[in-house]
Parts: structure tokens; C-alpha cells; sequence
């Protein structure tokens, strides 16, 4: 929805600012700390601020802008009430907003809205109407609900109202440190947060970059200022998204295209380490929307070299979709290149897995300094009587280390693939090493336990005879107290005593899981 017409002269900077100065945000929202990120700012050898609207009482900037525009309607418009569309943080800002202005406000949201967000609407005292599969459709619904019932429509962004709600953040920003800034980092969905502090950072400091940032897969705005004019995505991704948007506004474009310095693009990896990286600094967890602008503070920094400036995150949103956090977790080290994953090729010989795990453990490092290297995840199904197919999971000390790792083992007889970058390994083959497999004769299946510390696993695997094939292995380290195996082990029914004895002298806990359907239905053959 325009906010604008061909008759309605643009608003320049100075009207902007003039807006931000008089909104009126402070009935809802409260103004927001401003903090070092003190262990990032050390990694990166530059200051790191974080501005914390995940600290709103709806946990996102979002409530600024729509109660600033709730707050300037009459009282006649207030009374018929107020209406949005939306599937996340607006729908709880213009919830809050309308609740504190007593007017009635009605929330369309598509039928696939997580249950958790519906209520929370709801526990707002909004009405909440499910409508369509997509935000689209619940868009168009609410517009025709605006005509139907003469309410307002409070949209999420492309209103100067709710653009000069968001600009208060950099107002606060700009007076709560008034040291040297360099550069202000601000998500991108549909550009209304990034509208309002580029309009106020341009008028009062405008030596300070305002930089927007984007997903790999949600680029809108940074596409549409490259080529001129709006661009209307096919897809977006889903990962963030806060800041899923296909169309920008008509307002934030015209906005951004003039006074935003520059555009980032993150990916999922990224992102996920950077709410790592919030999370130790902070111990709050942020949406991804919310992690989108230290990715870019990190990009930023490693492509320009930069040392002892300072940079600005917008944190703007933590509403963390819990079911979400192992996918983030697992993802974060990769992220960080923090881990690396291989597919390493093993001759299939006995005493050759011992072989490559003494390799593993004597691995140099490769950005200098003492190797202390962990191993992640090991996991290998018996599959052909010559080879075997290990994929493997390291932790790493540096950047780019994972390649020089994989040659490193290739070096040494181990033919070995860097899948860090790897999206289906990472994805979806790393949980489907496995199967049925006619060569694992007499195989006995056990789970272990065992102490997780620096070097256990590797403990654990030159513990084993090698008399006794290993058939099938597969661990993870979850970063839980106890590391835990499942192995298979090749033994004939001639050394069963053997083997009892060998299980009681290794002294590990374990559960043999040889008569467990779920192995006879899935593993065995």
C-alpha cells in the first residue's frame, strides 16, 4: 500500500527529522540500552555496540513505529479502530499500541501462524482473523476489512508515521554515545527501521555509514536500488523471517536508494553465529532478523581490515521460535568456521581406522599456534569391502583452515571432500549415513557413554581390538555433559565370552541394542 501520491510533495530529511524529534513512542516502547559487546569487539579488534530493542516489552522495535502512528490518529479514526496484517512482531506492537490508545484492533495473520504468536496476539487484546497461506493474502483481506468497516490500516513500514517511530532508535543511538561512530549496521525487510535512522543519522551526523543488510534470499531492497526501482522477489527465504519481504516500500525505497551508504547480504551460517555471538555477550537469544546486523559487522570487518573503529548493531527483534535453537546451535560453528565437515574415503582393512584417527589427533594447525582440535561428529556405515566412507566433523582454530585440512589427509592415503560449504551435507546427509548393509555379518550394535572432555572419543576408538570389525559408527557431540556412541561391532559367536569380558574391562556404560526393532527395521540386513 503507497503512502504517497504523484500530488504529495516527498518528504525530505528535514521533515523527517522534525517527525523523529515529536513521535511519540515512549507511552509503549522504553529507550533501549546501548551496549560494548565486549568478547566480539576483542575478536574483532574494533568496538562493537549493540542497540537493545530485543529488550522492548513486545521484544522488537516493532511496537515504535506502529504506536507513533496509532498516536496521531483522530479520535474518530481510533474509535472505528485499527487493522493490520502480519505474522510476527508488527501484529504485537499494533496489539500493544491499540490496547494502550483503547481502540479496538483487528490482526489478520495466514492460517499457517505458529499457535504461539496467535496468542500472543490475542493476550494483547487484539482480535485475530486467520486468513490465506501467505502474508499476501492476509494483506489483501485486511484491506478489504479496511474498506468494510472504515477502520485504519496500520502498515508495517512504508508510512512516514511509522518510519519516524523507528527513527527514534537512532536518536537515542546518536545520544547515548556521542564518541566516534563509524558505521551504523541496520536489518532490511521492508525497510521502515533502516528509512527512520538513515533520515535521522543523515541530518544530525552525516559523516556516520548507515549500512543495510539482507539475507542471501530476501535481498529486495538492495535489488531494488542496484537496478533503479522496485523489484518484486519470487521467493524469499523463511529463515528470518522478520525481514522476509518480497516488496519493499514505495517510501523506503525512495528513502534508502538516497541516503543508505551500502548493502550487505548474509547467509543462514552466518547468521546463526552471530546470535552465538549475542548470546555470549548478552546471554539473550535474538531472532535471526535480530542477529542480521553483527553477520554484517563480522563480514564487514574481515573484507576490509578494518581495527579500532566503531560499529553499531541493531538488535531489533528476539522473537526465537524455540524449535529453532538446535538448528541454529548446530549451525553456528559452521557458521564461524568453527567446525569442518569431510567425506573421507578409508581403505576397508583392519587397524586402518585406528590409523586415521592417530592422524586426526596429530593434525597441525594451519593458522599457526597449538593445535587443540575436537572431534564433532564421526559417522560411518560398512558399505563396500573395499572402501569405507567416513563423514567427519572437526573443530577448527582459524578460517579457512577446512581445505588445507582436507588435503592434509589426502596427503597422507585418505582421500578426503571439504563439505563445510556443503548445504546438503550440512543439511540433510550428515542424518542419513547408514542403512542396511549385507556385509555387516554377526554385527552386535551398543551405545556407549562417556565423560565428554577434550580427547575422550579419541580414547574411546583406540580402546577398541582390532579384532573385532567396526561395522558402524555414529557420533555427535550436542555439547552435553556425556558424549554418546552407537557402534556396531562385527563378532562371531565364537567370542562371545571374549567379548563380554572386553565390554566389563573397557569400563565404559553401555546398552546393547542388537534386538531393538527399530535397528532391525532401519540398519540390519
Amino acid at each position: 500500500m503507497s503512502t504517497r501520491t504523484a500530488k504529495t510533495r516527498a518528504l525530505t530529511p528535514a521533515d523527517y527529522l522534525k517527525k523523529i524529534l515529536t513521535a511519540r513512542v515512549y507511552d509503549v516502547a522504553q529507550e533501549s540500552a546501548l551496549e560494548v559487546a565486549k568478547n566480539l569487539s576483542r575478536r574483532l579488534h574494533n568496538t562493537v555496540l549493540l542497540k537493545r530493542e530485543d529488550q522492548q516489552p513486545v521484544f522488537s522495535f516493532k511496537l515504535r513505529g506502529a504506536y507513533n502512528k496509532m498516536a496521531h490518529l483522530t479520535p474518530e479514526q481510533l474509535k472505528k479502530g485499527v487493522i493490520c496484517a502480519s505474522a510476527g512482531n508488527h501484529a504485537q506492537g499494533v496489539a500493544l499500541g491499540a490496547s494502550r490508545l483503547g481502540a479496538k484492533a483487528v490482526i489478520v495473520m495466514p492460517v499457517t501462524t505458529p499457535a504461539v504468536k496467535v496468542e500472543a496476539v490475542k493476550a494483547l487484546g487484539a482480535e485475530v482473523v486467520l486468513q490465506g497461506d501467505s502474508y499476501s493474502d492476509a494483506h489483501q483481506h485486511a484491506l478489504t476489512l479496511e474498506k468494510k468497516n472504515g477502520m485504519t490500516f496500520v502498515h508495517p513500514f512504508d508510512d512516514p508515521e511509522v518510519i519516524a517511530g523507528q527513527g527514534t532508535i537512532a536518536m537515542e543511538m546518536l545520544r547515548q554515545h556521542q564518541g566516534p561512530l563509524d558505521a551504523v549496521f541496520v536489518a532490511i525487510g521492508g525497510g521502515g527501521l533502516i528509512s527512520g535512522v538513515a533520515n535521522y543519522i543523515k541530518a544530525v551526523r552525516p559523516e556516520i555509514k548507515v549500512i543495510g543488510v539482507q539475507m542471501d534470499d530476501s535481498s529486495a531492497m538492495m535489488q531494488s536500488v542496484a537496478k533503479g526501482q522496485r523489484v518484486t522477489l519470487s521467493d524469499v527465504g523463511l529463515f528470518s523471517d522478520g525481514t522476509a519481504v518480497k516488496l519493499v516500500g514505495e517510501e523506503t525505497f525512495r528513502i534508502s536508494r538516497k541516503l543508505v551508504d551500502g548493502f550487505i547480504t548474509v547467509n543462514t551460517d552466518a547468521v546463526c553465529a552471530a546470535i552465538k555471538d549475542v548470546f555470549v555477550d548478552t546471554r539473550s537469544i535474538v531472532e535471526p532478523a535480530g542477529a542480521l546486523a553483527v553477520a554484517a559487522i563480522k563480514q564487514y570487518v574481515a573484507e576490509h581490515k578494518t581495527k579500532g573503529e566503531t560499529y553499531a548493531a541493531i538488535l531489533c527483534g528476539a522473537n526465537m521460535n524455540f524449535d529453532r535453537l538446535r538448528f541454529v546451535a548446530e549451525r553456528a560453528e559452521v557458521g564461524e568456521e568453527r567446525e569442518a565437515l569431510f567425506a573421507v574415503t578409508i581403505p576397508e582393512r583392519p587397524g586402518v581406522l585406528r590409523q586415521f584417527c592417530e592422524l586426526i589427533g596429530k593434525l597441525p594447525s594451519f593458522g599457526g599456534g597449538k593445535s587443540s582440535r575436537q572431534v564433532t561428529e564421526f559417522n560411518y556405515r560398512m558399505s563396500d569391502q573395499a572402501r569405507a566412507h567416513v563423514f567427519l566433523g572437526l573443530t577448527t582454530g582459524v578460517r579457512g583452515e577446512s581445505s588445507k585440512m582436507a588435503a592434509h589427509f589426502t596427503k597422507h592415503g585418505f582421500e578426503a571432500i571439504d563439505l563445510t560449504h556443503d548445504e546438503l551435507a550440512k543439511e540433510h546427509i550428515r542424518h542419513m549415513v547408514g542403512g542396511h548393509s549385507a556385509l555387516a555379518q554377526e554385527e552386535r550394535l551398543l551405545r556407549f557413554e562417556f565423560p565428554e572432555r577434550p580427547g575422550a572419543l579419541m580414547k574411546f576408538l583406540l580402546a577398541m581390538r582390532p579384532g573385532w570389525n567396526i561395522s558402524l559408527f555414529h557420533y555427535r557431540n550436542q555439547g552435553a555433559d556425556y558424549g554418546r556412541i552407537l557402534m556396531g561391532l562385527q563378532v562371531p559367536k565364537s567370542d562371545t565370552q571374549a567379548f563380554a569380558k572386553f565390554l566389563s574391562a573397557l569400563g565404559y556404560p553401555y546398552v546393547e541394542e542388537t534386538h531393538n526393532p527399530a535397528y532391525r527395521l532401519f540398519l540390519q540386513r
